[in-house]
């Protein structure tokens, strides 16, 4: 049908026509709509599950590492874990190696004791001091020397095999042999102090607390070939003379120059016997004895001193020393003796020395015409002066009787010489922070449980309560707490009341009474006292 064919129909079905015409184009058209539709929407559906595979990829990929580095992680902490056990395991190895190292050489030390002490030659000994010798030597691996001190007569030689026939390390005992060059070569002071160098301490505390600072400055000024000289001058390096065999003679440092060599002993070997020699040469105004065990029936009735020759040094170099000496056992290294009480002078030592620690003590009783020298070397790990000392103390009470006994005598036998008690003119801390905290004997200087080393602390801070008056430091509270002497202890004896005393070994519950209470207000009101409260019973309790 043409467009002529259409003009010639009638109106109405023109109409039909066309419309019948548009509804087909129109069905054309949306049907090929609908044809390019569902294209568009696949590739639609194709882009988005390319997409979301790849970032599913993506993703699975992103865990996956995160895995791996979790479980790399996880690995290495593992590993780590693993390689810190197995070093705290081989860390606790060596320390209970150590450990077992340590008590075996303990234990050698004190069976070598034992067996030592079984085979001394024990004629012609005190054998009562030698009972309490031994028994204040207790457990510990040493030996003791116990003489009179103005004759050399040995009352007893504990362990004879380390006293006579070992030597050892002497600590700081030599700063006794330092301290007694430097006052005959001028370079310490009469007064004390160290000449044309200003130092803290002087000769007296610094002997007291052991100031390795103070007896290192005095070396080097002094010289080896000088102190050797003195060394030898009051019997080290060479035999005392005893009458007991395969005696050592020491050893000196004649080539070191080692500042150590005059605070701490180092290259210099002493025995025990040399060292009772040394400390009664010193509290006899330089007269060298030869010590000897009275073996014969002769030496037994009627004992002579074998003088050996005298040190021709002025008295108060020998003097000078003896305050430094009682200001240890009073309040300085040598506290723990607890023989204060019987005029006892002294000189502790530790140090590390022949494998272990080493506890020296040399002293001598009482400082005025003295009678006794007793002389403590100890070996082990927990060794100290202090330990040294106080063994030596436990001697002195056995020996105080006879220093009762002869106590007028020896103080009325030379009363020229007069050595006054000394009282520390510094604080004991501030010795140790001289030696910058480098002092084997801190642990003996210091008093106090709480008292702890303080790096930052400056000794111009600890000076900051004490007035200085002509080089003397004084200070209003004490310092430290001086034991009481003998005849104080007597005449304040406190007497118990038998009520007070055990009885079949069973203590009394201990009853504290409240006390009343007061009432400050104008009416008084009725006084009420509360129920008296047990506090403590102890029972069946084995009195010592």
């Amino acid at each position: 049908m043409n467009s002529e064919e259409v003009k010639k129909m009638p109106f109405p079905l023109k109409n039909i026509v066309c419309t019948g015409i548009m509804l087909l184009f129109i069905s054309v058209i949306v049907s090929s709509a609908q044809h390019k539709r569902p294209s568009k929407n696949k590739s639609t559906v194709a882009t988005k599950t390319a997409i979301a595979k790849r970032d599913s990829s993506k993703e699975r990929k992103a865990n996956g590492e995160a895995k791996q580095r979790s479980l790399e992680v996880r690995r290495r902490a593992e590993e780590l874990r693993r390689k810190l056990i197995e070093e705290k395991r081989r860390r606790e190895e060596l320390i209970r190696q150590a450990r077992a190292r340590q008590m075996a050489f303990e234990r050698g030390l004190f069976e070598s004791t034992i067996d030592n002490i079984k085979n001394d030659q024990t004629e012609g000994e005190d054998l009562e001091i030698r009972r309490a010798a031994i028994s204040a030597l207790g457990n510990h691996a040493g030996t003791i020397v116990v003489m009179e001190t103005q004759t050399g007569k040995v009352l007893t030689i504990v362990n004879q095999d380390w006293a006579v026939r070992n030597s050892f390390k002497p600590c700081s005992t030599i700063k006794l042999v330092t301290a007694i060059a430097g006052l005959n070569e001028g370079i310490i002071q009469r007064s004390g102090e160290i000449a044309y160098q200003p130092f803290r301490l002087d000769l007296t505390d610094a002997l007291a607390f052991s100031n390795n600072t103070f007896f290192q400055k005095v070396g080097v000024r002094l010289g080896i070939e000088k102190f050797v000289s003195y060394a030898k001058m009051l019997g080290l390096g060479e035999k005392t003379g005893i009458n007991l065999p395969d005696e050592s003679p020491g050893k000196l440092p004649y080539s070191e120059h080692n500042p150590r060599v005059y605070s701490h002993g180092d290259a210099v070997e002493v025995t025990a016997i040399q060292l009772a020699v040394m400390v009664s040469a010193i509290a006899n105004d330089g007269k060298i004895i030869v010590p000897q065990i009275p073996r014969f029936t002769s030496q037994k009735a009627s004992f002579r001193e074998i003088f050996k020759r005298g040190i021709s040094l002025p008295s108060y170099t020998f003097q000078g020393v003896l305050p430094g000496m009682i200001g240890a056992v009073n309040y300085g290294t040598a506290k723990t003796s607890g023989a204060s009480y019987l005029n006892v002078a002294g000189k502790t030592g530790s140090c590390i020395g022949q494998g272990s620690w080493l506890g020296l003590f040399v002293s001598v009783a009482p400082v005025v015409n003295p009678q006794y020298t007793v002389v403590v070397i100890t070996r082990g790990h927990r060794e100290r002066g202090k330990v040294a000392a106080l063994i030596a103390g436990k001697v002195y009470q056995a020996l105080e009787k006879r220093l009762n006994q002869n106590r007028n005598y020896h103080l009325a036998k030379d009363n020229s010489q007069q050595i006054s008690v000394p009282k520390p003119k510094v604080d004991e801390r501030i010795s140790i922070l001289i030696d910058g905290g480098d002092n084997e004997e801190i642990d003996d200087i210091i008093s106090t449980k709480n008292l702890r080393k303080k790096t930052s602390q400056t000794v111009d801070d600890l000076l900051q309560d004490q007035v200085v008056d002509g080089g003397k430091a004084s200070t209003d509270k004490k310092m430290v707490d001086e034991r009481k002497s003998t005849n104080d202890k007597k005449n304040k004896i406190i007497e118990k009341n038998s009520q007070d005393k055990p009885q079949n070994g069973i203590f009394k519950p201990i009853i504290i009474e409240p006390k009343k209470k007061q009432d400050t207000s104008e009416e008084q009101k009725p006084k009420v006292l509360t129920r008296p409260r047990i506090v403590k019973t102890v029972t069946n309790t084995r009195i010592l």
